[in-house]
């Protein structure tokens, strides 16, 4: 599956992580985290889970592309799930019940459809605070974990550029988001909401966030 047909397909992630450790509950990691300004898929990316109802959540690098092991290699390695199917497609059900996590970000690129050259912009919090996405994760045949970012359409400014979105969650949903014991869909649903879509911006960017291996620095989410 091409990673450049779906989205959220490159965000950003500069927020020191001992802050956001205070935001869902987590040990402080022994590392701040590198600041990413171009975080693409196919790379390892910061996460956030819970392993059991008894043990706080906690940090992990997981790899941004989602293939459980019993796809055997062969299944298809989305980025995305949508959140409209996550909790009833078989590739995705297992772990939407049972391997939830949170990917930080402080904002997110999005395309807008048919410019030339494609032209990024940046989308984020009109507060500029830190979101977080909601995610999915499996093990992988060599036995890391690989994730994808649920995405919902898009809502507020967000729909200027794009028909999806990430689904971003409120602070009140992020410990039932990542809450082992809480496995029925419905209860999911109505213990989990996305923010408000009035705090969402954006603007354009410069074309070096295209090409991930050229644009990496802080610039890349100044107004073009």
């Amino acid at each position: 599956m091409g990673y450049a047909s779906l989205m959220c397909g490159r965000f950003a992630l500069f927020t020191p992580l001992d802050r956001l450790a205070k935001q869902v509950g987590a040990s402080v990691p022994e590392s701040s985290g590198k600041p990413r300004y171009n975080v693409a898929p196919g790379t390892w990316i910061t996460a956030v889970r819970q392993e059991s109802e008894e043990s706080a959540p906690l940090f992990d690098d997981l790899w941004w592309g989602y293939r459980p092991k019993w796809a055997k290699g062969s299944g298809n390695q989305p980025i995305n799930a949508r959140v409209e199917t996550v909790a009833t497609n078989g590739y995705f059900k297992g772990a939407f019940a049972r391997h939830r996590c949170l990917i930080p970000a402080d904002g997110w690129y999005e395309w807008i459809k048919d410019s030339q050259p494609k032209q990024p912009h940046f989308i984020c919090r009109a507060d500029r605070e830190p979101m977080f996405f909601a995610g999915i994760f499996a093990e992988r045949e060599d036995g890391s974990l690989g994730c994808a970012i649920l995405t919902e359409p898009a809502r507020g400014s967000a729909a200027d550029v794009h028909d999806r979105m990430p689904l971003i969650l409120d602070d009140n949903s992020l410990a039932p988001w990542l809450a082992p014991d809480i496995t029925d869909r419905e209860t999911l649903r109505n213990m989990v909401k996305h923010i408000d879509a009035g705090l969402i911006e954006h603007w354009p960017v410069s074309t070096k966030v295209n090409k991930p291996a050229e644009g990496q620095g802080e610039e890349l989410i100044n107004p073009a």
